[in-house]
């Protein structure tokens, strides 16, 4: 049993130096297993209708909650964390305004590369080992992993929340079919502060640590395929893609948000120059260069101009 932990504990040491040389900002470890808390949450959750038009989310509930039913054998899952929060903050003087994890490349190609090379980087290591890697590609809770193992905590906004650098950062997994020594949850340092749930336009968190995805702004841009609700007229801040409200009024990340060193997440000058009519006069061919490679793909031309049409109409 000793020689197993030290096997262990010496394996971890490896994969978290290889985490941290390719860029992440932390690497932490849990037991796969099920998520036996975050059952009841979840299908409480669908039952009341907060996910939306997100079918896809009712979909594999038993997998979502059980990563080892997602990948045969899988006996750790890391939780990986990369920082995206910007030099400059482009919605600071803009007329209309997208979210900072958009503003550059494609957050799922760029950090489902580099997850790929740490994966091979630590077989190499180790030896033998299976591994699969996610960016937003699987079910899998990463939200719930992440607090498991001290990603941080789970802020009132529902987003995961360090001491240290804040919450502007992508969350990724990897599933592995070795044994690595676990990580401590992180206290809850939220506190009696409610600025995230008292400045959400939509009022979308509508109770500490309980948020309705269908009236958050950021879905309603982009999950939401269909045309946007009257009742959120006036109501989404000028956000045509994403929202950083909740994060940007949060105390830490006024204090502590660390500045990507990811090149490829920073903005063309093409964007960050985008001005009220060079939305209202957007064209296809003209939203094709501006996000080449970007997330806002995601939404498409037509969406775009949805949500740029709704925010601009008073």
């Amino acid at each position: 049993m000793i020689q197993a932990e030290r096997i262990a504990e010496a394996r971890t040491v490896i994969l978290k130096k290889l985490a941290i040389q390719s860029g992440f900002a932390s690497c932490t470890i849990s037991k796969a297993g099920f998520l036996e808390e975050e059952a009841p949450k979840l299908e409480k959750w669908l039952k009341e209708g907060k996910h939306g038009e997100m079918g896809y989310m009712e979909n594999h509930f038993d997998m979502r909650l059980n990563p080892t039913l997602l990948m045969e054998g899988c006996k750790s899952v890391v939780s990986l964390v990369y920082h995206y929060f910007p030099e400059e903050n482009l919605s600071q003087n803009a007329d209309l305004k997208i979210s900072k994890y958009a503003y550059g490349a494609d957050y799922h190609k760029v950090l489902k590369k580099k997850l790929k090379v740490l994966l091979s980087e630590f077989q190499k290591e180790i030896g033998e080992v299976h591994g699969r890697v996610f960016v937003d590609s699987a079910p899998i809770l990463e939200k719930a992993w992440a607090t498991r193992s001290g990603s941080g905590w789970l802020g009132k906004h529902t987003n995961i929340v360090h001491p240290a650098t804040g919450s502007f950062f992508f969350l990724t997994e990897m599933l592995l079919d070795v044994e690595l020594t676990e990580d401590k949850p992180m206290h809850d340092h939220c506190g009696t502060c409610t600025r995230c749930i008292d400045a959400c336009p939509t009022q979308a968190i509508t109770a500490p640590y309980q948020l309705d995805a269908s009236r958050c702004i950021s879905y309603l841009t982009i999950e939401l395929k269909s045309a946007i609700p009257n009742d959120f007229q006036n109501q989404m801040d000028n956000w045509i893609f994403g929202c950083d409200v909740c994060q940007d009024v949060c105390p830490w990340n006024k204090k502590f948000s660390v500045v990507t060193s990811e090149n490829s997440f920073r903005p063309n000058d093409a964007l960050a120059g985008m001005k009220k009519n060079d939305w209202i006069e957007l064209t296809k061919e003209v939203f094709d260069k501006l996000f080449e490679g970007s997330a806002v793909k995601r939404t498409g031309f037509e969406g775009l101009k949805r949500n740029i049409d709704f925010c601009l109409e008073k």
